[in-house]
């Protein structure tokens, strides 16, 4: 029998075979991969994201991750948007037209000419595409004011509203301020940024970039809403307050603006209006409200022992109509601050339940050099907190609290409650 024999070639071509049909599998293995990331992605693009608003600063968009659209909510196809039809207003609508400044509804009929009509005028409206043929310094407002709002002058305030249909997101683009006043007297100008609240939650808060020293700020920022239905639309209010940056004290205000979005359609596409900027309506320095405290001295751990109980009738801090309040407690030491302490936010009440208690460690025997300090503050997120009122307790006190104070010295280790109203901050 012959014995079987293999060539040298037979042998070469083998690897050969080897490496071909590697080569497809690997083909293969990277192209179902890539499949089953293509479906992925496509299923995740399809899902409607969560409520989130995005900040777009000098036309810079930022959107989720889950949103792989490249495409600006500004240069979105107005033929899709057209299409598009007009949703009815919602039965459980709010007329917030016919509010006033503070959110309340007028009792008796307004004049013409007084500062609510502005709530109450039609808003001119400009087309996108109308933009270049239109400048700002063309633009004049159709809200009718009083001869005292037109003799102080406090700027107009120019912005674009749009609703992006397939995002479900609604976009606010502040553009800029002319014609401010100056809040620095010795430089004769201001340090303006903007804060906006969504109305009526109040929950959807935003500010803008502080821009220095200028009277005709140009911010061109957009602040977009995720999750809100165009149903809703038609329900809600924009407040813009209008301030100047100050490092060494308070934000100085120049004034608000108030748009009502009823009436307002957003279906035809982004819409450029201005609005002339009044004076906010400042609460009444007489009804500031007042604060339930008790007191207790204790001599012989020198301690001064400080409970935060009760708010009552805190006034309007805007036109939401409702603060969010919550107390900073001062310990001062010969007018020298030398421990401080605050209690609990209360969202949306006039009248705030704390029952917070708060133990201060006395420098010196007695309270003749001791004084305490209450400051009732409405919670803003992302800004500086606004003082509502004030009160101190001490020895030079004058009123409730020069009485209080008296009354904890002479009887130590008793817990002695009262209220007091309180005065401007």
């Amino acid at each position: 029998m012959a014995p079987i024999t293999t060539s040298r070639e037979e042998f070469d071509e083998i690897p050969t075979v080897v490496g071909i049909f590697s080569a497809f599998g690997l083909v293969f293995t990277v192209s179902l991969f890539a499949w089953i990331c293509c479906q992925r992605k496509s299923s995740k693009s399809n899902k409607t994201p969560p409520y989130k608003f995005v900040h777009v600063l000098k036309g810079v968009d930022i959107y989720p991750e889950n949103l792989n659209s490249k495409k600006k909510f500004g240069a979105d196809d107005k033929n899709e948007v057209k299409n598009k039809p007009t949703v009815p207003k919602n039965s459980l609508h709010l007329d917030l037209e016919k509010r006033d400044l503070n959110g309340n509804f007028p009792k008796t009929n307004l004049k013409p000419g007084s500062p609510s009509d502005l709530e109450n005028a039609t808003p001119k409206l400009f087309l996108e595409g109308e933009k270049e043929a239109v400048s700002p310094d063309s633009l004049k407002s159709s809200t009718s004011l009083s001869s005292e709002e037109k003799q102080e002058k406090l700027g107009t305030l120019f912005f674009s509203l749009e609703y992006n249909f397939e995002k479900k997101a609604f976009v606010v683009n502040i553009k800029e301020a002319r014609g401010l006043p100056a809040m620095d007297e010795q430089s004769m100008t201001s340090d303006p940024y903007i804060k906006m609240t969504i109305l009526p939650e109040k929950k959807h808060k935003v500010k803008t970039r502080v821009l220095r020293k200028t009277l005709d700020p140009a911010f061109d920022e957009t602040f977009t809403f995720y999750g809100i239905p165009y149903t809703q639309i038609q329900e809600l209010a924009l407040h813009f307050t209008i301030l100047s940056f100050d490092r060494f004290s308070r934000d100085d205000i120049i004034g608000e603006v108030l748009i009502p979005l009823s009436g307002i359609e957003l279906s035809e596409g982004k819409m450029l209006m201005n609005r002339e900027i009044i004076k906010r309506n400042v609460r009444k320095s007489s009804g500031r409200g007042e604060l339930l405290i008790s007191l207790c001295y204790q001599s012989t751990t020198n301690t001064l022992t400080v409970v935060v109980l009760k708010a009552r009738h805190l006034p309007k801090s805007d036109v939401s109509g409702l603060s969010d309040p919550y107390v900073k407690v001062n310990l001062y030491h010969a007018k020298k601050r030398i421990s401080k302490k605050k209690t609990h936010v209360k969202k949306c009440t006039p009248n705030a339940v704390f029952n917070e208690l708060f133990v201060f460690d006395i420098p010196c025997e007695g309270l003749e050099d001791i004084s305490v300090e209450f400051l009732v503050l409405d919670s803003e997120r992302g800004s500086r907190n606004e003082v509502i009122g004030q009160l101190v307790l001490g020895a030079a006190a004058e009123g409730t609290g020069g009485e209080h104070w008296k009354e904890i010295c002479d009887y130590p280790r008793r817990q002695i409650a009262k209220w007091h109203v309180l005065c401007d901050g």
